[in-house]
């Protein structure tokens, strides 16, 4: 069943629908038929991400566009009516994805250009469809990526194919972004709906507990050392060995049923 909230009213550019049953939330750009991202927009996805994180009724969180193109990018002259000082923080909104605890998926196609690939590489899982073309093209006014594009895909994909893409402002395929580590699958677009839903439902078979903890270890562990990283992941299983979802986990694999997670 598809719930509408009146949390998630009056949102500039946003839908949000979620399945209850299912305990899954979709966030929809919903400005076609290129969903461009205005100022306003980028605020608002902040605070509905906050929101779902700390709703209990929601397991799994799904970011796509309305129509044909997931977005185009940002409102250029929302840029030049806002000051130097607030365009400087633009990436503390668009980073919501990947400080959300709970796993975020990016269903992705046709462009999805500037700020809206810069969403959906804050994001843990992009399925995209073969129509899909990502690019930052900001270069061709001047200007560099804002929202923390370039540096997650250095840390993605190197320095070589970053500048590649990010100097050039040239635009990679759904394919070759899978070729490159950039998305997680490509599929034909008639099997882009299906393929992201088979990721979902896959996820919410694990344990709540853990998919936090493993995407908290992995979020800090990239901005740190290779040996402090290992004794933070080695300090957070220490600690899930006491959790009640770890207990109900063994006990279902000895008894070879499906586990029932508490999140705790």
């Amino acid at each position: 069943m598809n719930d509408k909230n009146s949390d998630y009213e009056n949102l500039d550019g946003l839908r949000v629908v979620i399945d209850s049953k299912l305990k899954v939330a979709s966030i929809i750009l919903d400005r076609p038929p290129y969903n461009v991202v205005s100022m306003l927009q980028r605020e608002h996805l902040s605070s509905v991400f906050k929101k779902l994180d700390n709703d209990k009724n929601v397991k799994i969180i799904v970011v796509k566009g309305e129509g044909k193109n997931f977005s185009s990018g940002g409102n250029v002259q929302g840029f030049m009516d806002s000051t130097p000082e607030k365009v400087s923080q633009l990436a503390n909104n668009i980073k919501a994805p990947e400080m959300c605890s709970k796993p975020v998926v990016a269903s992705v196609r046709g462009y999805c250009f500037g700020v809206g690939f810069e969403l959906c590489l804050a994001c843990d899982f992009r399925i995209v469809s073969d129509t899909t073309n990502f690019a930052l093209p900001e270069q061709k006014i001047g200007m560099i990526p804002g929202s923390g594009g370039s540096i997650r895909l250095l840390h993605m994909i190197g320095m070589t194919r970053t500048k590649d893409i990010v100097m050039r402002s040239r635009w990679i395929s759904g394919k070759e972004a899978e070729n490159w580590g950039i998305a997680t699958r490509c599929v034909e677009d008639n099997l882009l709906e299906e393929s992201t839903n088979e990721l979902i439902e896959e996820l919410l078979n694990f344990s709540p507990l853990a998919q936090r903890t493993i995407k908290s270890v992995l979020r800090t562990a990239q901005d740190t050392t290779l040996h402090a990283a290992i004794e933070l992941e080695g300090q957070a299983y220490g600690r899930l060995r006491s959790s009640n979802d770890f207990a109900a986990g063994v006990k279902a694999f000895n008894e070879k049923k499906k586990a029932k997670w508490s999140g705790s």
